[in-house]
């Protein structure tokens, strides 16, 4: 009825498999806690805990409104991507005939190209909640930076368990705002399913590949690691 072949099918179940088993492996594996999200987690905590003993806090200040201007344009460019794939939905008479004339993939029909573009629309609202959140996060956060005391010998324990506390809710902003980022890296993926399901394949395995290869292979990971042991 929709229009798909077993191609098809199988594409998009490899595509929900490499976005679910790379959230798995990064987030739920002994493995993941290798990855350069962990590693920069720590220096999310260390940050917070170096904050407790500058009484002038300008540097910390200005470092989270960078984190929160960053997450807020992701947040804005995906309503713009929104408003994009609505104007897909209006223009699909249009834009039919020109897959028509490709010479390779098959013409998808009405029905088919609708519930494609559906499911890119409902990656990018995926990802505009995930930026939301985070945002919504930082400014939480913002909030327990606020609460912090300045480190004085008789409120140590106290100083550093809020600073803690402000680590933890920027780890938990930061997880956010990657997932919205990896949305974002498989749309690029899905974006090869408009033309054949072959190459949603390809575009999803390269990837996969290259998200894999920058958590786990990169040299901002070896960078990181060499200043966190030292």
């Amino acid at each position: 009825m929709l229009g798909f072949t077993n191609l098809d099918y199988a594409a998009l179940a490899f595509f929900l498999i490499a976005w679910v088993g790379y959230h798995a492996a990064l987030e739920l594996t002994p493995a993941g806690q290798k990855s350069l999200n962990k590693v920069m987690n720590q220096y999310r905590y260390q940050w917070m805990e170096q904050m407790v003993v500058r009484e002038n806090r300008i540097v910390d200040t200005t470092i989270l409104a960078s984190l929160m201007n960053g997450t807020a344009f992701f947040a804005s460019t995906s309503l713009i991507a929104i408003g994009g794939v609505l104007a897909l939905l209006r223009s699909t008479d249009s834009v039919l005939p020109l897959f028509a004339d490709l010479p390779f993939g098959e013409p998808p029909t009405r029905i088919a190209w609708d519930v494609k573009v559906g499911g890119l629309a409902v990656i990018f609202v995926y990802a505009f909640f995930k930026f939301a959140w985070s945002y919504r996060l930082f400014n939480y956060m913002a909030i327990i930076v606020g609460a912090v005391p300045v480190l004085t010998n008789g409120n140590r324990e106290e100083a550093l368990a809020v600073a803690r506390q402000a680590g933890a809710m920027n780890a938990v902003a930061g997880k956010h705002f990657n997932r919205g980022q990896r949305a974002f890296f498989f749309s690029l993926a899905y974006l090869g399913w408009f033309v054949s399901g072959y190459l949603f394949m390809a575009a999803t395995a390269g990837v996969l590949i290259v998200m894999w290869r920058r958590q786990f292979l990169s040299d901002a990971l070896d960078s990181a690691m060499r200043q966190s042991n030292v």
